[in-house]
């Protein structure tokens, strides 16, 4: 007995160490994930990112500092000039009551810390928690071994990472957490059947609805999972409970927030999930029938309810449809679905740079070892299937393609990746893990070298170097990657010297501390939609259109100002009362992202509208069909009020020794205009690098003069 014992209590001891040694690396996965997304507070101060962020910081601030209830109906005046924006109904306003609530519970607990610091530091927080949440999804699905390697795998990531470091203030920053949340919830209900975890993944669903308006994908990938599991005949009670649950609660919960309103039970994005749901009831009542019938009254009822049902689903959804109440599938929808769709309808959605189509290669920077491990989660998947598997084949799949078609959702592929590539690494290395002990097994009690053995032995022995050597390289390519593509803030730029030294071009915080401080702060500022949060976060000056691009016709109507002559241009200005124009050039230090290689969007964004027929794309090319700002260029566009913003006095300017003035160092070649005066604008402020100029529009003329 002693000795059982003790033997049991050694056993147990290896359990809780095994137990322990798990929490340790799940630990240091979540520290990592946190401390890899650090890269940009290191390297420059604690900065907001990119565009959007500073429209969630804007109004993240205003909340915690108003309240929910005047923050719920609060009008923007200084956006969308003379239109405004209701910011409650408007956003999902999941981000910023979440860095409302971690602020005033810092303060609660006598943690002074600013909203700024919160709103900066979030992402790597949530980026720890999909760590951990990933860690059980992976669990849940296969085991720990796998669960710790896709933990380990999406900690630093570079495709997730895009989206979640040090200052990156996006929506999708906790978007990813909630949707993965809401994927382990639905999994554990499938499994149990049980409506309490049914009503936790409606409860996550509920957050990840207020988060982000990716939450379409997962309310199609669920309904799709059910589907998959009606059709090969795997639907049970257990899917029954678990999916009503989710569908009545969830879509309760979501119509909560504004806006989304009633889009739950009125657009076609979401029919699946309401025509699923439908069937699940159906499914179930001809189960029902089938149990109290017999066999040839159940097969001509059965017959005569799905001819009632198609034709009732085909009548009524057509006549709803007709009528206006669902509402037809978005311009951004149709686009995943047939990528050339926005290009040829709607330049808007075209024109942003995340909703292009996805290249070769950046599946491989973002991704790297995960795009071949891949495969072999999915064999590993389908080898063995269960309902769980199925969900996870679905989502690999579908997400594959979305990524493909656009760029943007290379942030829903990335977490589905290091899932799969955690279940195929972990799968393969202990099947020849097994190998290498076997041998080493034989070896000893045959004490003789058997060839078949010892080749086994070998080969898995080189097996696992080789993954570690994959693991390594996979470390260090995601390392590299985030120091170098992800951690520099687009607000403030770096560049290699000549002799290898970092140089920092911080114009636009000089462009917009110089508007904030020395023009009328009811001063409107017209500028192209990219810069419009940051002018009005950082400048607190009222801007014409922004990054929210909802309403086409006005941003059309800032393209056709850019692109006309000074003169009709002028009349559109004085018809928007714009009294600041804005525009980012990058002629003289080589920054390609600025307004004139975004110039032809412009054009043709605002020739899509009936005021701006006018304008053609064709009028802007050389005879030789190219876009050139040389003395080769178009006419139309040597004399338009863009290109004469931008190269006002560049033409006196050398930027490269043996280059003749103005040269233009983006588009490599001498500009065609270059001595000219402005009519209708004068210059106010060009920063130090020229990277933004800003003019003032002059008044009008006194009679007579």
């Amino acid at each position: 007995m002693g000795l059982l014992a003790k033997t049991g209590g050694l056993r147990m001891s290896a359990e809780k160490q095994e137990t322990l040694l798990k929490l340790s690396i799940l630990s240091i996965a979540a520290v990592l994930s946190f401390a890899t997304r650090l890269f940009s507070v290191l390297r420059f101060e604690s900065v907001i990112h990119e565009f959007d962020p500073y429209f969630n910081y804007r109004t993240t601030k205003f909340l915690a500092e108003e309240g929910f209830y005047n923050f719920h109906n609060w009008f923007d005046d200084r956006a969308w000039y003379p239109l405004g924006r209701i910011i409650g109904g408007t956003i999902y306003p999941g981000l910023m009551v979440t860095s409302a609530a971690l602020y005033h519970l810092a303060w609660l607990l006598n943690i002074t810390i600013d909203i700024r610091n919160v709103c900066v530091f979030l992402a790597p927080l949530f980026s720890s928690l999909t760590t951990i949440v990933t860690y059980l999804l992976t669990k849940e699905l296969k085991d720990s071994a796998a669960g710790l390697v896709a933990a380990s795998m999406i900690a630093i990531v570079p495709g997730y990472i895009s989206r979640s470091v040090a200052g990156s203030y996006d929506n999708e920053g906790i978007a990813i957490f909630c949707m993965l949340f809401t994927y382990y919830m639905w999994i554990k209900a499938v499994k149990t059947g049980a409506i309490f975890w049914s009503s936790l993944a409606a409860l996550a669903y509920f957050y990840m609805v207020s988060s982000w308006g990716g939450y379409v994908f997962l309310i199609n990938l669920i309904p799709l999972h059910v589907l998959t599991l009606m059709a090969t005949g795997r639907f049970s009670h257990r899917i029954y409970v678990a999916y009503s649950t989710l569908y009545c609660v969830g879509t309760v919960l979501s119509m909560q927030i504004s806006f989304v309103g009633f889009q739950p039970v009125q657009s076609s994005e979401h029919m699946l999930a309401l025509g699923v749901f439908g069937l699940c009831q159906i499914h179930s009542l001809v189960d029902y029938l089938r149990s109290k019938m017999s066999q040839n009254d159940f097969e001509l009822l059965f017959k005569a309810l799905v001819f009632s049902m198609v034709v009732i689903s085909f009548v009524v959804g057509g006549a709803l449809t007709v009528t206006g109440k669902i509402s037809p599938w978005t311009g951004r929808f149709y686009s995943l679905l047939d990528p050339s769709y926005a290009k040829n309808h709607i330049p808007i959605i075209a024109s942003v740079s995340e909703h292009q189509p996805t290249s070769w290669s950046s599946f491989y920077f973002d991704l790297q070892i995960l795009v071949f491990l891949f495969p072999a989660g999915l064999y590993f998947c389908f080898s063995k299937l269960t309902d769980s598997n199925i969900f996870l084949i679905l989502y690999g799949v579908t997400s594959i393609y979305f990524a493909g078609v656009m760029v943007r959702l290379m942030l829903v592929l990335a977490p589905v990746m290091c899932i799969l590539s955690g279940i195929g690494a972990s799968s393969m290395l202990l099947t020849y893990m097994k190998q290498i002990e076997s041998g080493k097994v034989v070896d000893k009690k045959s004490k003789k070298f058997e060839n078949n053995y010892v080749l086994r032995s070998e080969i898995a022995t080189l097996f696992v170097a080789v993954m570690c050597f994959l693991f390594v390289s996979y470390t260090l390519h995601c390392t590299w990657v985030t120091a170098e593509a992800y951690s520099s803030p687009s607000i403030v730029l770096s560049a290699r010297s000549p002799d290898g030294g970092r140089m920092i071009f911080d114009d636009f915080r000089e462009a917009y501390y110089w508007l904030r401080m020395n023009t009328p702060e009811d001063a409107k500022v017209m500028s192209w939609w990219d810069y419009g949060y940051q002018i009005t976060a950082m400048a607190n000056r009222t801007i014409l259109v922004d990054n929210n691009t909802w309403n086409n016709t006005h941003i059309s109507r800032v393209g056709q100002a850019m692109a006309s002559s000074e003169d009709k241009a002028y009349e559109i200005m004085r018809e928007l009362d714009v009294d600041y124009v804005l525009v980012i050039f990058g002629g003289l230090t080589g920054y390609s992202s600025d307004d004139i290689n975004k110039f032809l969007w412009m054009v043709r964004i605002g020739g899509s509208t009936d005021k701006g027929k006018h304008i053609t794309e064709w009028d802007y090319y050389s005879p030789a069909g190219e876009f050139r700002v040389d003395k080769e260029g178009s006419p139309v566009l040597l004399n338009c009020l863009m290109y004469k913003m931008c190269y006002y006095r560049f033409g006196q300017v050398y930027t490269e020794g043996g280059k003749p003035s103005g040269y233009d160092r983006v588009r490599n070649m001498e500009i065609g205009n270059k001595d000219f005066e402005l009519d209708v604008l004068e210059e106010a402020y060009t920063t130090e690098h020229w990277l933004v100029r800003i003019y003032k529009v002059k008044d009008l003329r006194n009679r007579g003069i």
